[in-house]
């Protein structure tokens, strides 16, 4: 089993981070580059909660959502072609006084074959960077997204 801590201070809210996280409507791939809108399939949302499988490159999940407490955002593992056990990540949120908000993930990688197995492993090692590069990524769209929405509108 893998498990990645990842961290990003960012001017967002946790309420507007966890906005872009939990919209699953087309176009996510731009917020989050690892899941590719052809595979994203929503079974369920609710007003804090969600089922949705998403993926990308061969490498799918299905995930339950929970954001039922703003400082800390649960996705659990519940099937994959890779993934399973403790699978998921975990978002926690830490406001401080000057606006800035810091972002906590950890993500678990339990695989359930030896793909998964694998694939865990390099995750851990010298894999960790590409996790990183998504969340800080992933981060920066939702920011942009942001941004772009307080902008005034020009005459």
């Amino acid at each position: 089993m893998s498990t990645i801590h990842l961290h990003q201070t960012t001017t967002l809210t946790p309420d507007q981070y966890i906005a872009g996280l939990t919209d699953f409507g087309p176009g996510r791939s731009k917020l989050f580059g690892n899941s590719a809108d052809d595979y994203l399939k929503v079974h369920q949302v609710g007003q804090r909660e969600a089922d949705v499988t998403e993926g990308s490159g061969g490498i799918w999940e299905r995930l339950h959502y929970d954001w039922s407490d703003p400082n800390h955002v649960v996705l659990t593992t519940t099937d994959s072609n890779l993934w399973g056990g403790a699978s998921g990540h975990d978002y926690t949120f830490t406001r401080h006084f000057d606006g800035t908000t810091d972002i906590d993930v950890v993500v678990t990688r339990e695989g359930k074959n030896l793909r998964g197995y694998l694939l865990g492993l390099v995750l851990g090692t010298i894999g960790r960077s590409v996790l990183e590069k998504a969340f800080v990524n992933s981060v920066k769209a939702i920011e942009a997204r942001n941004n772009k929405a307080t902008e005034p509108i020009a005459a």
